[in-house]
């Protein structure tokens, strides 16, 4: 499970919605509606109801976006595995409630939403509302996953997330009426909106319709025992969780109320989503989203993506891209029909270091538990020669926390055990009992050299080059730094069962938070958190799985959470804040090494409303999703040519 991160500097808090009496956006009725074009033959022939029949009653209306666009077109872009079809649904960004680019959170397929006291939250569904293959959407889809999915054990031995239980108390749930459900907290739970409106976002419904025959409760005995047998799964459980995976996205027969639909089953090289006939947003001129017709991803070895990207064979592109390529990106901008953005990043740090706390290796885990260890690791880290060598000087150096532009911006946080001071270092590795040996490095207490294998999952290049130059500092200080790249799941498997020692990563997501915005991120809470997994493992599993975290300022971080989702308002929150990031800046339980390096977004000339400038961001931001890439369209007419300015990074 994944949670949540003026222009930027002005993120809207979250509870000062909650102080509202609702949080609704006003629509104003659409235009008369018109067909799409790709789908008037279906119409014409009876075999797909029109447009006026497939909208809800009262759509979303689209106004703000700089042009009305045409329907139809393909939009191309490249992939490095077929698993990238979740990729669809981020970037669709189809949420019940949605950040825009200011980062309030605003109904999006909700007509509206009441809150009061931040702890009664009831949602209104649009009237006419439909699924991908047109079945309704209704109250009875929430139900569906609040009973039969999260609250049937066999099918989630978890039960209800975490998000949904932040006191420890699950909510309790009301169908109102058709196209009404409300959920209710003893206590307020600032967690629930921007879980739903995440990259990876809190599902609190599926398609009843479609997951019932796979549900014992529903299904026929013997039809659902052949289902189990066809399917070659363990239990009818395993079945339904495989057909439910609205995240995953890689099941082409389950409907979803994404703006495009897959099309291919994976795993293949071509994947092929088409636009969603009931999609629930249009223009003001009354034409249905998405504009564009279809989306195709191109699966190719990650390491050739910036190349095929510069030979123009992407429509849409940052994804597998990073700042390194902007130069040669740029110098075939004329040629090859597009143009080189450089959108802001919003992470803590571009790449931080994780040392693994939970790693299995006993004599490798007291060492790295001790702050001391991983202060002097900090300390050797020479972050000015990475900005200059490899970011030209655009970078910010420093530990991985929130940026300047964020309100609990402190420098001290930045700048804690970031100086290069390898004489420092040396000390405190001295002051440990870290020895050096005859062979000129250092060792554990049990006599191995100290070696240490940064494990990776293979993503950018520049990480590669990065720990290259880390390399060489630490070797000052008695450490040899290997290097070990992997395919993600790989990765991922390692790092959560203990294997992992050490791993570069990007930094915390939100570097831009607010005190309003959940400290999530600087406490053990999640399994994906690669310094302590086990630790975030036993939160997220409610104690059923991984290990109590056993480090008293460990333990202060996930108290001092716990206290901020209890605090009566944003000053209490705002102190809780300030002593987490005074804990997690002290204690170095990441190692960061610069922020704020531009992200290359490269657009074809003809592909329209994509911002000039924009923040590539994964929570919140669902990278190109916030933006609304359902209003992207192509346009066929002549554009002028890109810009023939030398190639030059960004100054």
């Amino acid at each position: 499970m994944n949670r949540n991160c003026g222009a930027l500097s002005r993120i809207v808090l979250l509870l000062s919605l909650i102080l509202l009496c609702g949080l609704a956006l006003p629509g104003r009725p659409a235009a008369e509606l018109r067909e799409t074009p790709m789908l008037a033959a279906q119409v014409a022939a009876g075999t797909l109801p029109p447009v006026a029949a497939r909208v809800p009653l009262v759509p979303d209306v689209v106004e703000d976006i700089e042009s009305i666009g045409r329907p139809g077109g393909e939009m191309r872009m490249l992939m490095a595995s077929p698993k990238d079809t979740r990729i669809m649904v981020v970037y669709g960004y189809a949420r019940l409630v949605a950040y825009k680019p200011n980062l309030e959170i605003v109904p999006d397929m909700l007509e509206r939403v009441e809150v009061e006291g931040g702890r009664v939250f009831t949602l209104h569904l649009r009237p006419g509302h439909k699924w991908s293959d047109g079945q309704p959407f209704t109250s009875e889809d929430f139900r569906y996953w609040f009973e039969d999915v999260a609250g049937n054990k066999e099918v989630s031995a978890t039960g209800l997330p975490v998000v949904l239980m932040p006191h420890g108390e699950p909510p309790r749930f009301e169908v109102l009426d058709e196209h009404t459900v409300r959920y209710t907290w003893v206590q307020p739970n600032p967690l629930f909106l921007p879980a739903l409106a995440g990259a990876s976002p809190l599902y609190i419904y599926a398609p009843a319709h479609y997951l019932k025959p796979f549900h014992k409760k529903y299904a026929d005995k013997e039809r659902l025992a052949a289902l189990v047998k066809e399917a070659g799964v363990r239990n009818w459980s395993a079945l339904h969780n495989k057909k439910e995976a609205m995240y995953k996205n890689d099941n082409p027969e389950q409907p979803t109320l994404e703006p495009w639909v897959l099309k291919t089953r994976p795993p293949s090289d071509r994947l092929v989503f088409e636009r969603n006939p009931y999609y629930y947003r249009v223009d003001s001129s009354g034409q249905q989203l998405p504009y564009i017709d279809r989306v195709v991803f191109s699966v190719a070895n990650s390491k050739i993506i910036p190349a095929k990207t510069g030979a123009g064979e992407s429509d849409l592109q940052a994804r597998y891209l990073s700042f390194d390529d902007y130069t040669f990106l740029k110098a075939s901008e004329t040629q090859n029909g597009y143009k080189v953005l450089l959108w802001r990043t919003g992470s803590g740090s571009q790449l931080a270091l994780y040392p693994n706390l939970n790693v299995d290796d006993e004599t490798w885990r007291q060492v790295v538990r001790n702050a001391r260890f991983r202060r002097a690791l900090s300390l050797a880290t020479d972050r000015h020669e990475i900005n200059q060598a490899i970011y030209f000087g655009l970078a910010s150096e420093g530990q991985n926390t929130v940026l300047p532009q964020s309100p609990l911006y402190r420098p001290e946080y930045r700048q804690a055990w970031a100086e290069f001071n390898v004489a420092e270092a040396n000390r405190l590795l001295n002051e440990i009992g870290l020895k050096w040996g005859d062979d000129g490095l250092r060792h554990l207490p049990d006599g191995r050299p100290i070696d240490i294998v940064i494990e990776d999952s293979g993503e950018s290049r520049d990480k590669g080059d990065v720990t290259e130059l880390i390399r060489d500092s630490w070797r000052k200080i008695g450490i040899r730094l290997f290097t070990r790249p992997m395919q993600l799941t790989l990765f991922r498997r390692r790092v959560f069962s203990g294997q992992t020692l050490m791993s570069i990563a990007k930094g915390v997501e939100n570097g831009l938070p607010t005190a309003d915005i959940s400290p999530w991120e600087f406490a053990p809470t999640a399994q994906q958190q690669l310094q302590w997994p086990k630790w975030g493992q036993y939160f997220e599993t409610k104690g059923q799985a991984g290990e109590s975290p056993e480090l008293p300022a460990a333990k202060r971080l996930l108290a001092l959470y716990e206290a901020w989702l209890g605090a009566a308002d944003a000053a209490e929150r705002g102190q809780t804040w300030q002593e987490m990031l005074r804990i997690w800046a002290d204690e170095v339980y990441s190692i960061g090494l610069i922020a704020g390096v531009p992200q290359p977004v490269v657009v074809s000339t003809r592909l329209r409303n994509v911002p000039e400038k924009g923040m590539y961001n994964w929570d919140p931001g669902a990278h190109f999703g916030m933006y609304k890439p359902d209003t992207f369209w192509l346009d066929d007419t002549p554009a002028p040519a890109a810009s023939a300015t030398p190639a030059s990074p960004p100054g």
